[in-house]
């Protein structure tokens, strides 16, 4: 399989670069700024709002599957628009295109469990971009696969993980949120569900997240006891807080997981650590394939 991943230095781009790679597929990741340290078989410099540079990458790569891990914040050239043009090109050269997603297309506001078949009501300008990234994939690329996720947690290399580490040290430069609750994938099992999926050109809408509903604190609290963090960790309500967006969304994903050889741990499994060798079970444990 030849697969083109655009965002290959993100934290989730970097890890579907190092296993489509290592399962010996044709991979070609792309960058914005510097390529990135893992190697595929190639890196090309992509930018999603110049078209004519994307339509160039397309051509000379011919991918069988495309795979957007890109992020671009609330920037809506590159996270709503960049992705339709994505999806126009993939479904032209008949690629297989899959598009991650986010739990922020829910507002969390009457309900906080959404299976595959909810509809997407957005209250930040991130979450906005991104549903309308989605409706437009689909739209332009009726067979592509919209995967939703949730934090993206693993190796210590997460925003998640280094705050924890950074609070850990300076208790007074933030807290964790009590009342903000979500649902944790591990990167590598993420990656691995992705590549499956991709794979099996899986079509429609799909929920990639762990089996725990966790407030930051409480993944926090894990991170730190993983890490053998003995400082006391700050905490605070997001609802008071100028912080915009759901306070608790947690994604169903058991539909999904019911396609997957993968197995999607939740953060209380892989983030344990194994006592009686002082190894942790992320490291010790890889996703069952």
């Amino acid at each position: 399989m030849s697969i083109l991943i655009v965002g290959g230095t993100g934290f989730l781009g970097s890890e579907l670069v190092r296993q489509a790679s290592a399962a010996g597929h044709t991979t070609v990741a792309t960058y914005t700024t510097e390529p990135g340290t893992t190697p595929p078989s190639t890196w090309c410099r992509l930018d999603l709002r110049d078209t004519e540079g994307l339509g160039t990458v397309m051509t000379e790569v011919n991918p069988s599957v495309v795979i957007n891990a890109s992020s671009g914040g609330a920037d809506w050239a590159v996270t709503a628009d960049g992705p339709r043009h994505l999806a126009v090109a993939a479904a032209k050269h008949g690629s297989h295109m899959v598009q991650v997603s986010t739990d922020a297309v829910f507002s969390g506001i009457g309900r906080v469990h959404y299976d595959e078949s909810r509809l997407p009501d957005p209250v930040t300008p991130y979450g906005v971009a991104k549903a309308a990234a989605e409706t437009g994939i689909i739209e332009m690329h009726p067979t592509a696969l919209v995967a939703r996720t949730s934090l993206i947690i693993g190796h210590g290399r997460s925003v998640h993980e280094r705050l924890v580490h950074q609070l850990a040290a300076n208790p007074s430069e933030g807290v964790l949120f009590t009342d903000d609750i979500r649902c944790p994938v591990h990167v590598s099992d993420l990656a691995a569900a992705l590549l499956e999926l991709a794979s099996n050109r899986t079509a429609g809408i799909c929920h990639l997240a762990g089996s725990d509903a966790l407030s930051r604190h409480d993944l926090g609290v894990l991170i730190a006891e993983r890490d053998g963090l003995d400082a006391p960790l700050p905490t605070g309500l997001r609802a008071d807080s100028a912080y915009p967006g759901a306070l608790d969304v947690r994604l169903d994903s058991q539909a999904t997981q019911r396609q997957l050889q993968t197995t999607l741990r939740g953060a209380r499994q892989f983030l344990r650590r194994d006592t009686t060798t002082d190894h942790l079970t992320e490291a010790a444990q890889p996703p069952a394939r």
